[in-house]
């Protein structure tokens, strides 16, 4: 309220009316810049999170620019090589290079198992000095690595006819096996086509323009056929897995999206696996993943997949889950372990943008926690289970009691007090890993056989329909089951596919990839 000394009126109770009037107005300025302060201040945090989220890096530990120090380091060392020999061209023609020091990695024996082609260099028949005869005193042999581009060949298969001079009976061999029916394609080449696609997420149309470059002409519709008869030759061997990861009396659960092609548009399905891996709690059953499509989210799917399972379940906080945990449950409730990495990812968040001192003193203390199970990786489950009690449960302890302390301080609409409620609302779950050794702290094993699947999705962008999403799910479970027990999907591949059709069905056990290495060790030690 602008006045001048000139229109200030003389009466005291106008005075006093235009100076109430003039308050009033400062606090309703006041209130709406406040307010607008209030507002850019979460718009700014809104930002940096959208940003971090986009452009961030995934790791958290202390290692957000990984990858860009991993490429500047690659930039380094390789300037660091063209100096060393541009040095080592100028020294000839007496040109001063400043010397340097470069620590370089000890150099290791090339594998033994790749095949070795001798070449020896023609040496004089004569001493070049006096002319005299030569004896051999020993060799020097350098070893160079050298790669060979991908060859194909046809294999011909020679049935001979006979006939017989006495009866005229036509006496022939059988027709060879073949991994498809009136297929042309071997096992080898199939067990690289699909690992390719589903390992390595290369579609069939680029597959296909690749081996048109290299000579051979493959069509999409034949790849698409090879891949979908092998998928249903390998069938037998998905019910095999899904039966070992149910076995498990613990399992991890998560699920990632597919874009599916539909009538003019895409939609959104799902991929969901569950993961056995025994090996945190000393456990001697190898590790498995089971991979299973849907064309949406709802929570019908998680009680169809663990529709006989009444073990630990260790997933997010995802409500479809909760039908699993329901007491009246048959065959049986499932006991959920939460994640500690989903908590603490909310938290770290604000620590990292907006610098929150209580959240970066809630990730100093779970980071504490993360400390002891760092430590206690890989031992039994019963002494798990006491070492936490020892070490962990105090760190619990002392964490719930501060969170709750400084979340009754909170506003409820602050985004701390919002990733704090995450965990505190299910504390129980959270901390029901100090009383059973096989329950892991995270759920990091489920989000690693995702990992592949969201790194794809660049490559591959959608799912052809509904029928392809499942054909994916299975052949996820082979590849990402092998890579588990550190087994080459493709060597793998190649020799079930060659087998497994006259494989009889009450060994087929002995085709899937832990029994199949031990195999093969067995075979190479004797």
């Amino acid at each position: 309220m602008n006045t001048t000394s000139d229109s200030l009126p003389d009466d005291v109770d106008a005075l006093k009316a235009a100076l109430l009037a003039e308050r009033a107005a400062r606090r309703e300025f006041e209130a709406r810049a406040s307010g607008a302060e209030a507002m850019v201040a979460h718009l700014r945090l809104l930002i940096a999170k959208m940003k971090r989220d986009r452009f961030g890096a995934s790791a958290e530990r202390g290692r957000k620019l990984l990858d860009q120090l991993e490429m500047q380091l690659e930039e380094l060392e390789t300037a660091a090589a063209e100096d060393e020999v541009a040095a080592a061209t100028a020294a000839p023609n007496n040109t001063t290079v400043r010397p340097f020091a470069r620590s370089k990695p000890v150099r290791a024996p090339l594998p033994a198992h790749l095949p070795r082609e001798r070449v020896v260099l023609p040496a004089p028949t004569n001493c070049p000095c006096c002319g005299g005869t030569l004896s051999k005193l020993g060799e020097t042999i350098t070893e160079t690595l050298e790669s060979i581009p991908r060859s194909y060949k046809v294999i011909q298969t020679v049935r001979e006819k006979f006939s017989c001079r006495s009866c005229e009976t036509i006496t022939q061999p059988p027709a060879p096996f073949h991994v498809i029916a009136r297929g042309r394609a071997g096992p080898d080449l199939l067990a690289t086509i699909m690992p390719r696609q589903f390992g390595e997420h290369q579609p069939l149309n680029r597959q296909s323009e690749r081996f048109f470059r290299e000579g051979i002409d493959l069509s999409v519709s034949t790849l698409a056929d090879w891949v979908g008869a092998c998928t249903t030759g390998l069938s037998p061997l998905v019910t095999l897995i899904e039966a070992h990861v149910l076995a498990a009396d613990r399992l991890h659960g998560d699920e990632t999206t597919v874009p599916v092609l539909a009538k003019d548009k895409t939609i959104t399905g799902r991929l969901w696996t569950y993961v056995r891996d025994d090996k945190p709690f000393g456990g001697p059953a190898p590790p498995a993943a089971i991979f299973h499509y849907s064309r949406d989210r709802t929570g019908e799917h998680p009680c169809r997949h663990l529709k006989g399972y009444a073990g630990i379940l260790q997933a997010d906080a995802y409500a479809g889950f909760n039908e699993l945990y329901h007491h009246a449950r048959k065959p049986g409730p499932i006991r959920e372990a939460g994640c500690w990495a989903h908590g603490r990812r909310k938290l770290f968040v604000l620590a990292d943008v907006a610098k929150a001192p209580l959240a970066i003193e809630a990730v100093r203390r779970i980071d504490a926690i993360f400390d002891v199970e760092r430590d206690i990786n890989g031992l039994p489950a019963t002494q798990r289970q006491a070492l936490r009690q020892v070490r962990a449960a105090p760190l619990v302890t002392s964490l719930e009691t501060w969170m709750r302390g400084e979340r009754g301080r909170l506003s409820r609409h602050a985004d701390v007090a919002k990733a704090m409620d995450y965990m505190l609302k299910r504390w129980d779950v959270f901390t029901r890993f100090l009383n059973d050794g096989r329950i892991c702290l995270t759920n990091n094993a489920a989000e690693r056989a995702l990992r592949g699947i969201a790194l794809g999705r660049k490559a591959w962008l959608f799912a052809g329909s509904d029928r392809g999403g499942e054909r994916a799910a299975a052949m996820y479970s082979l590849i990402i089951t092998a890579k588990l027990n550190d087994i080459d999907p493709r060597a793998w591949l190649a020799d079930v596919l060659a087998r497994i059709s006259d494989h009889p069905a009450s060994r087929l056990h002995e085709l899937l990839p832990w029994q199949w290495a031990q195999a093969k060790r067995v075979a190479l030690a004797a």
